[in-house]
């Protein structure tokens, strides 16, 4: 009978040990899940800042006001005024010094106004949003024979880096658009 009670300690020992070790296992999964969770949700959030950069760049070249503003350049022909970015040596980085520099604010996109105050994105999760705009090239324009004779206008060709960090993370996701705009040839 004695033995009987020393193997039931045991076994319910056993049972409780499992348990335990299912728990610590259970919550440490739950933990890992919760952080990246958290992380795929700053990427997705500091993407979306890249893509309302790029957005930015696309609204500042549209923009009315602003083309006609002799005061003020859009993204494009400021970075027109730049040397041609060197696809085969040079990256169009997020954090390029010498490339033509869009912030997007909370405050979102005004009409008439250049948008190069660096601030906050997003008021509820500090994100930051900016793009990097380079010229590529000048190029005949694909597909456009039909439509535009002569040799005086080409097709300038662009990269726009739309870029976004999200607060507390070492590194900025970004997107990149290729723009070709009709414009008089420089030659």
């Amino acid at each position: 009978m004695n033995k009987q009670k020393g193997l039931v300690m045991v076994f319910a020992l056993l049972v409780l040990l499992s348990i335990t070790v299912l728990g610590v296992s259970s919550v440490s999964s739950s933990l890992l899940q919760t952080k990246m969770a958290s992380s795929l949700e700053r990427n997705s959030v500091a993407f979306d800042a890249a893509e309302a950069a790029i957005a930015g760049v696309v609204f500042e070249s549209e923009d009315e006001m602003l083309l006609n503003d002799n005061a003020n350049t859009d993204p494009l022909s400021e970075a027109r005024q730049n040397p041609e970015i060197d696809l085969t040596v040079d990256a169009l980085s997020c954090f390029d010094d010498n490339r033509t520099r869009r912030d997007i604010t909370s405050n979102g996109l005004e009409f008439g106004t250049r948008h190069i105050v660096s601030a906050i994105y997003n008021e509820h999760g500090n994100v930051e949003s900016w793009s990097q705009t380079a010229f590529v090239r000048e190029q005949a324009c694909r597909g456009s024979s039909n439509v535009i004779g002569g040799t005086n206008i080409k097709c300038h060709v662009f990269l726009v880096r739309g870029c976004g960090r999200a607060q507390g993370s070492g590194y900025a996701v970004a997107n990149t658009l290729s723009a070709s705009v009709f414009a008089p040839a420089s030659n």
